[in-house]
C-alpha cells in the first residue's frame, strides 16, 4: 500500500524511512536558508522538528523565504513554517520557539537530545555559540555560510569550515573556532564572490538599503543542500 513516503522508501529503505521518523532535528534560522532546509526535512519524514526563530514574516521576504506570502505578513515564521509540516506530515512531532539564540539563551536547548543540529542564523555570534554547543554535546551539526549577495546557486560546496575559501564570513568563521578550540564544522558555502549591492533611493526603507541582497533561487539552493546532507548522515551515522 502506497503511502506519502513510498518514493522515498525506493531510495532509502523501510529501515531508512524509520530511522528519519524517529529522528529529532533542531533547525536555527527560518528564513531564506533555513524554511528551504525545514520543508525538505519535513517531506523527507523527519519526525520531530524543533523551529527556532524570533522573527515575523515582513513584505521583503517574500522573494525568497518560502514561509512568506502576502497572506502570512505579521505573522511568526515557526507558526508558519509548523503550520505547513503539519499539513506535509501530520505524524510530525514540531515545537516552535520564539527566541533570538545568544549566550543569554543559549540555556534553553539542551543540545544532547538532539541528533542533528542546522545552523541558518545570520549573526557571527549566533554562529559560534551554536558550534560551540554541539561540538560540547558530540552533536552533528551543519552550518550555512553567506548566501547574500550572491547570484550563482551552483557554487556551494559542502566542506568542513577549515577547507572553505572565498566566502568572507566562512573566512570569520575559520578564525574564531580555532580560537575557541572547535575541531570541525561540516558547513554549506559558496565559491562565488559576493556581489556589491546596488545603490538604493532613499525612498527604501532603512533596513533594506543596509541588508545585503538576495533572490529566490541562492538561499533555496544553500537550505536544500543543507537538508540533503542532515538526511544523508542521519541515514549514516
Amino acid at each position: 500500500m502506497q503511502d506519502q513516503f513510498a518514493r522515498t522508501r525506493l531510495l532509502v529503505g523501510r529501515e531508512g524511512v524509520e530511522t528519519l521518523s524517529h529522528a529529532h532535528v533542531a533547525v536555527f534560522g527560518i528564513g531564506g536558508v533555513g524554511s528551504y532546509t525545514v520543508e525538505a526535512l519535513a517531506r523527507s519524514g523527519i519526525g520531530k522538528l524543533d523551529l527556532i526563530d524570533p522573527d515575523k514574516v515582513c513584505l521583503s521576504n517574500i522573494n525568497r523565504q518560502l514561509v512568506a506570502l502576502h497572506s502570512t505578513i505579521g505573522l511568526y515564521k515557526v507558526d508558519v513554517a509548523k503550520t505547513r509540516i503539519m499539513d506535509i506530515n501530520p505524524k510530525a512531532q514540531v515545537e516552535v520557539f520564539k527566541i533570538f539564540y545568544m549566550p543569554k539563551t543559549c540555556s534553553s536547548f539542551d543540545f544532547s537530545k538532539y541528533d542533528y543540529v542546522v545552523d541558518a542564523i545570520d549573526t557571527v555570534t549566533g554562529k559560534l555559540g551554536l558550534a560551540m554547543q554541539a561540538y560540547a554535546a558530540g552533536t552533528p551539526m551543519i552550518s550555512a555560510m553567506g548566501a547574500g549577495n550572491k547570484m550563482d546557486a551552483s557554487a556551494f560546496q559542502v566542506a568542513d569550515i577549515y577547507e572553505t575559501s572565498v566566502c568572507p564570513l566562512a573566512r570569520v568563521m575559520r578564525r574564531e573556532l580555532k580560537k575557541l578550540g572547535v575541531e570541525k564544522l561540516k558547513v554549506v558555502y559558496s565559491q562565488e564572490k559576493p556581489l556589491t549591492p546596488l545603490p538604493q533611493p532613499d525612498a527604501y526603507p532603512i533596513h533594506c538599503q543596509s541588508a545585503p541582497g538576495s533572490n529566490a533561487f541562492v538561499p533555496a539552493a544553500a537550505g536544500l543542500v543543507m537538508a540533503g546532507e542532515v538526511i544523508k548522515d542521519l541515514l549514516t551515522y
